[in-house]
């Protein structure tokens, strides 16, 4: 029996999980398997893995086929790696101690280069939030401006009509107390 390590394609749509299994390879995709190694969700930013490492190790050592997306997964999580150093001690090149520490060497680089991306998309989106703030804070501070613009403008008007109301209602009492004064004239000279 030919066996793959392959993913199941679960979770809802737009939104997929997929657990990592070992099957045969002729039963469905998410058809029946032999044992599920783990789970791999990409929905997550760096995309979440949780894997049963031995067996991992133990599959792809008895030669279970990898389909391209699952090479890379576990890849990327180091059982390639442990399965080529198992390879080299077993063949006499390494012992059990080196391979053990060039693993943890890789794991401790892998973990560091986790952390600085992590760490970047943090810093990142505190410096958007930061921009955002100071973006609306420039709106903000236009806005009053312009409003404060608007109110003294609204004001100076406001003075002129006063003023102006004021000066016609002097020249109205000049020009009524003028025609009395030529009405009583025009009286008095009938």
């Amino acid at each position: 029996m030919a066996t793959k390590i392959r993913l199941q394609r679960h979770g809802r749509k737009a939104r997929a999980i997929y657990h990592i299994v070992v099957a045969d390879s002729r039963a469905k995709r998410d058809g029946k398997f032999i044992e599920k190694l783990g789970v791999y969700n990409p929905n997550q930013d760096p995309a979440k893995v949780e894997l049963n490492f031995d067996s991992a190790v133990k599959w792809v050592s008895t030669g279970a086929e990898l389909t391209d997306t699952a090479r890379s997964i576990l890849s990327k999580e180091g059982v390639l790696l442990k399965n080529h150093l198992n390879g080299g001690v077993a063949k006499g090149a390494l012992t059990q101690e080196q391979a053990d520490a060039k693993f943890e060497a890789w794991q401790k680089e892998k973990g560091s280069k986790v952390d600085a991306v992590v760490k970047a998309k943090a810093e990142a989106a505190v410096k958007a939030k930061k921009d955002a703030l100071a973006a609306e804070t420039k709106i903000k501070e236009e806005r009053e401006a312009a409003l404060a613009a608007k109110l003294a403008e609204e004001q100076a008007e406001e003075a002129t009509e006063e003023v102006a109301e004021e000066v016609p209602a002097a020249e109205v009492e000049e020009t009524t107390e003028e025609t009395t004064e030529e009405a009583t004239e025009e009286k008095a000279a009938e």
